[in-house]
């Protein structure tokens, strides 16, 4: 099956590189190119993206407003968004995470890093580049409330519904664990895992694991660490 790739950027000599890299690869294919926002909203859905590679500093729209109207599109629940950023520890990272974004790269990041990237995504895993740490989400959400008493109390009531192994699974993958590194701390299989954290998924609304882990900071089920 192949991953139909979506380029958001305003700088054409980084959309040529990065299409000449994707094309490159058997079960990938670049469906169209995106200079704003607004356009990759556009494109998204005439093309049927299953990834976008979004920039977050474009002109008009940029990329948090463009993340922000795709996921709140019925239409799009498939897309998933991958943050390209010059600063990794930049605060519109975590806005888009909380706007629905599945993750975030470095731009300076290597191709096959990149790739991965895409294929993860496509996937619906949370992404962390190679070059952040597990707590990073954790950092900005941190800097980005200010204070506990800032935790959404909607989902923290919504935490309710889950059964107590399902809110360990969600603990650990805020940790940013996956499902065999989960699987091998709780004694379980990758499968049962599998099935709860689709399961959190589902009860809490949440398109993916990246929003799961943000639910699971606001929410006050996992506090920040100062590293």
């Amino acid at each position: 099956m192949t991953i139909r790739v979506l380029l958001a950027d305003d700088q054409a000599l980084l959309r040529s590189a990065f299409r000449v890299l994707v094309d490159s690869e058997p079960d990938m294919e670049v469906v169209g190119e995106a200079s704003d926002g607004a356009e990759a909203v556009r494109l998204a859905s005439h093309h049927r993206a299953d990834v976008v590679l979004m920039d977050i500093r474009m002109p008009g729209t940029d990329g948090l407003a463009a993340t922000r109207l795709i996921s709140a599109d019925p239409g799009l629940t498939h897309v998933r968004v991958v943050i390209l950023t010059t600063f990794e520890v930049d605060d519109y990272v975590v806005q888009a995470l909380r706007a629905g974004a599945s993750g975030f790269l470095g731009k300076g990041s290597e191709p096959e890093e990149l790739l991965n990237a895409i294929r993860v995504a496509a996937e619906g895993e949370a992404l962390l580049s190679p070059t952040a740490t597990k707590g990073l989400i954790a950092r900005f959400l941190a800097q980005g409330d200010g204070a506990d008493d800032d935790h959404d109390p909607a989902r923290a009531q919504r935490l309710a519904a889950l059964t107590g192994r399902e809110r360990e699974v969600l603990v650990q993958v805020a940790g940013g664990h996956s499902n065999d590194e989960i699987a091998e701390r709780l004694e379980v299989s990758p499968l049962t895992v599998k099935t709860h954290v689709n399961r959190a998924m589902a009860k809490l609304g949440a398109r993916d694991r990246a929003q799961l882990v943000v639910i699971a900071y606001e929410s006050g089920l996992v506090r920040p660490r100062a590293e």
